[in-house]
């Protein structure tokens, strides 16, 4: 019998030329497997498949993994407000380590002695995909043709035809990677330092004119509500916000960040539900936690990020992290409001019962209700002890015209 190998497969060139020369040329069983993130339509995975078993393949299966990873992963870059670099919503960074988890399950579940992937060697996925099959199954092998024979596009489309795969493999002009967490777009302006994308590169074109207000409802740090209508799957929230949001263009951008290989990369990205629900999650802070909290969960917040980036999910000091993340949350309840236009949003106001704003102490600014100005001179002598001790000894040291 022939040994089983599972590919990672979407239906473009790469996936394809891997199961062709893995069928032909190692003489495996192949199982393709796609896992979903929330970024594929009934009819695109229907497509995926009918593609793969013109392949040859003895089974594929499509995995959705949507509710899982929002429960695992997507929930807790909300609760930080994670911004890689503050920019990018790690859309196709996070996504990949549970498509990777969803490969390994399916892998072991048909008994397969090999798992492979259509990933390059010059870009994050790899390591992702790799760090994640290595620690989960090691003994099963990964095999990535196109990264082990350096193989050029044409030299794929050349192999594929004389096995009879015959498709218009023309390159799209952009590079479109979408999820439910926002979608990346790659293309010959993201390889310089100095071009923009074209406005036609973006998938979503805006419709709409003029503004609108958009109120978004948290629960416990959780988007719960849109626009007055309460949503029981979060998943179903999201892609509400999105849907709005998309219709004005917002969350384009292009991030520029360190790889994990140690190059520096740039995408291009569009995320209008991320961009909209995190600003308006920070915003919801802002009000309703105190100084410190804020303070420690945005350092560990960016730690977060970058582990997640990084492909270093399943590092037990994640769990940790999330544990503190989600302790902050319990008093993120309330409403905020935005304000849409074409290409851009603004931030209202929030309305919530734990607003620290609405403490009776005092207006900032205003009025003082719960001390006098003899605590605030008395409170201020002390506070500048160390300083004026400090300037006595090294001799005005602190005057900035010395």
């Amino acid at each position: 019998m022939k040994e089983r190998v599972v590919v990672a497969y979407s239906g473009g060139l790469d996936t394809s030329y891997c199961v062709k020369y893995l069928a032909k040329e190692k003489n495996l069983e192949i199982y393709t497997a796609i896992a979903n993130t929330g970024g594929f339509s009934v009819d695109e995975l229907s497509d995926i498949e009918r593609k793969a078993y013109e392949l040859g393949v003895a089974k594929h299966v499509a995995i959705d993994v949507t509710d899982v990873y929002y429960n695992k992963c997507i929930r807790y870059m909300v609760y930080g407000n994670v911004l890689k670099h503050n920019t990018y919503p790690l859309s196709v960074s996070s996504e990949r380590i549970f498509q990777a988890l969803a490969i390994v399950d399916y892998a072991r579940k048909v008994g397969a002695k090999y798992i492979a992937h259509g990933s390059t060697g010059a870009g994050n996925d790899q390591v992702r995909f790799d760090l994640t099959f290595q620690v989960l199954a090691p003994d099963i092998e990964i095999i990535t043709p196109i990264r082990d024979q350096v193989i050029s596009r044409e030299d794929e489309i050349a192999y594929l035809k004389k096995e009879g795969v015959v498709r218009d493999w023309s390159k799209m002009a952009y590079s479109i990677n979408k999820g439910l967490w926002g979608t990346s777009i790659g293309g010959k302006e993201t390889l310089t330092s100095d071009k923009a994308l074209p406005s036609d590169a973006y998938p979503s074109q805006p419709v709409k004119e003029g503004s609108e207000r958009l109120e978004l409802g948290f629960d416990k740090g959780e988007l719960s509500s849109v626009n007055g209508k309460t949503f029981a799957s979060k998943v179903d929230a999201i892609r509400e916000v999105e849907r709005i949001g998309s219709a004005w263009a917002i969350g384009r951008d292009i991030h520029v960040g360190d790889t994990i290989i140690g190059i520096k990369g740039r995408v291009g990205f569009e995320s209008a539900a991320p961009q909209l629900i995190l600003k308006a999650h920070h915003l919801l802070e802002k009000h309703t936690l105190t100084k410190w909290q804020m303070y420690w969960k945005e350092q560990i917040s960016n730690w977060y990020g970058m582990m997640l980036h990084d492909g270093m999910y399943l590092e037990p000091v994640m769990r940790d992290l999330e544990a503190f993340l989600e302790s902050t949350q319990q008093n993120v309840t309330g409403k905020v409001y935005l304000e849409l236009h074409p290409y851009y949003f603004n931030m209202v106001g929030i309305d919530s019962a734990h607003d620290l704003m609405k403490s009776g102490f005092g207006d900032y600014g205003e009025v003082n209700k719960a001390w006098n100005g003899d605590d605030v001179k008395g409170f201020t002598k002390i506070i500048s002890n160390s300083l004026k001790i400090y300037n006595k000894v090294n001799k005005g040291k602190l005057d900035i015209n010395q």
